[in-house]
């Protein structure tokens, strides 16, 4: 009889990390702008969770997908709005159907489970959910093959739903919607929907398949980070085990529009070339011109990961507590290397953001979670008694956590990293850090 595994830790794993960012621009508004927030009485930049949580998320996807880390061979999950395209090209691909007739039954079947898509009139939406939903990388395949499986029956009901669909879309004669001009259809399209009357009903076991096939299983990432569907009413949704707060400076914010100029690689070519004066005799000045806005600074984050609740995420995905156990270790582990490591890749090739290391990482464990942004309500003077941004924030953030360690007897040990020199100098010359240095981050989780 094999012995179950049962977690008797700390509930929660509390993450606090310090970055400084020179000329970046990771997130903007509808804009292009920097995002930004109020805090303290002064304006800080601000880089959103749901930014780095995705970078956090595709990072171990990718590492896992690669062999690589301690999720490597796990499943894990794709967020899209083309999961009737993914199952088509299956369909295609893997079973040997016509592309145009894959498409059309994948979407009708994946329609009738419950999910909208966008306007059949728009080519560009008209295969695309019209939500984006979060699900095992696997589920097209799965979907595919138990259309192929049941070729007979689905070729015919989709035939009878399209048929019943197009019949549905006609405006009777007579009728007001009938008179309605074209503008006013056009301005709002219709959503499709399942649910709508006179379309047949998709085969109960195709039905179950889909929802199956859709559902988070095992997949690691949505465990990790959850996921909310609410077309699906029978579909479940997880409440993900992980909290991730904004960064924000710690210090006023500061920013730069820069202006650039990109140079017409043809124009100066025949320039230098010219053979005459008509050809030498052309427009100076650079071929496009513009600015950007870059921050620079340096930012606090935090992020929390719920051990319990990860646990029984998977478990409630159909793992034995013993294999619970094994994949919440890995999960972990991998999840803090991505906390560390990944990085939004927006404007990444001209600013080479996602080459920066933390100056400090600190971790710990309790029984609730805790968030030190209250540390740098009062915003570093650099030019002050408080000196450089990454020193000082270094400071105050252990001085909080020492003093907060002593009053909150749940807390364990922390543990710290540093890639910054002068911060590991600086964790020599203080007296109380309230946490152990160590350098590898594997060692950051107990």
């Amino acid at each position: 009889m094999t012995t179950t595994a049962t977690f008797t830790g700390s509930p929660f794993l509390s993450l606090h990390l310090l970055e400084t960012l020179i000329a970046v621009l990771p997130v903007r508004d509808e804009n292009g702008a920097p995002k930004s927030i109020v805090y303290g009485g002064a304006e800080r930049h601000m880089i959103t969770s749901q930014a780095r949580r995705r970078a956090e998320r595709v990072h171990a996807r990718d590492r896992a997908n690669a062999g690589v880390g301690a999720l490597a061979g796990r499943s894990t999950g794709i967020r899209t709005r083309e999961w009737a395209l993914i199952t088509a090209r299956e369909l295609a691909s893997q079973h040997g159907w016509d592309k145009d007739e894959a498409v059309r039954t994948a979407r009708a079947v994946i329609e009738a489970t419950g999910l909208k898509f966008g306007d059949p009139a728009k080519k560009t939406v008209a295969n695309l959910t019209k939500v984006l939903l979060f699900a095992p990388a696997d589920a097209g395949s799965r979907i595919a093959a138990h259309i192929a499986d049941h070729s007979e029956e689905l070729r015919t009901w989709t035939v009878e739903y399209s048929a019943a669909q197009a019949s549905s879309a006609k405006p009777k004669k007579g009728t007001r919607k009938a008179a309605a001009d074209t503008d006013a259809e056009s301005a709002e399209a219709p959503e499709s929907s399942a649910a709508a009357k006179d379309l047949p009903a998709l085969p109960p076991g195709t039905r179950a398949a889909v929802l199956t096939a859709l559902a988070p299983r095992d997949a690691i990432d949505i465990a990790l980070y959850g996921r909310f569907l609410a077309e699906i009413a029978d579909s479940p949704n997880v409440d993900g085990a992980v909290q991730s707060s904004h960064a924000f400076t710690v210090h006023e914010a500061e920013q730069v529009d820069d202006f650039y100029a990109a140079a017409d690689d043809a124009k100066l070519d025949r320039k230098k070339h010219a053979l005459d004066f008509l050809d030498a005799a052309d427009d100076a000045g650079a071929g496009m011109t513009g600015y950007q806005s870059l921050i620079s600074g340096t930012f606090y984050r935090h992020a929390v990961l719920d051990r319990i609740k990860l646990r029984k995420n998977l478990r409630a995905a159909g793992m034995s507590e013993e294999e619970a156990e094994e994949a919440s270790v890995a999960a972990e582990a991998e999840f803090v290397n991505s906390f560390v490591d990944a990085f939004p890749e927006a404007k990444k090739n001209s600013t080479a953001s996602t080459g920066s290391l933390p100056a400090l990482v600190l971790a710990f464990e309790g029984d609730r979670p805790y968030n030190y942004a209250g540390a740098f309500q009062q915003p570093i003077d650099e030019k002050g008694e408080d000196g450089p941004a990454g020193p000082a924030a270094v400071r105050r953030l252990l001085a909080h956590h020492a003093f907060v360690s002593e009053r909150r007897p749940d807390i364990k040990t922390g543990r710290v990293l540093t890639y910054d020199p002068q911060i590991d100098n600086l964790l020599g010359e203080l007296k109380a850090l309230g946490a152990k240095p160590v350098t590898k981050i594997k060692e950051l989780t107990a």
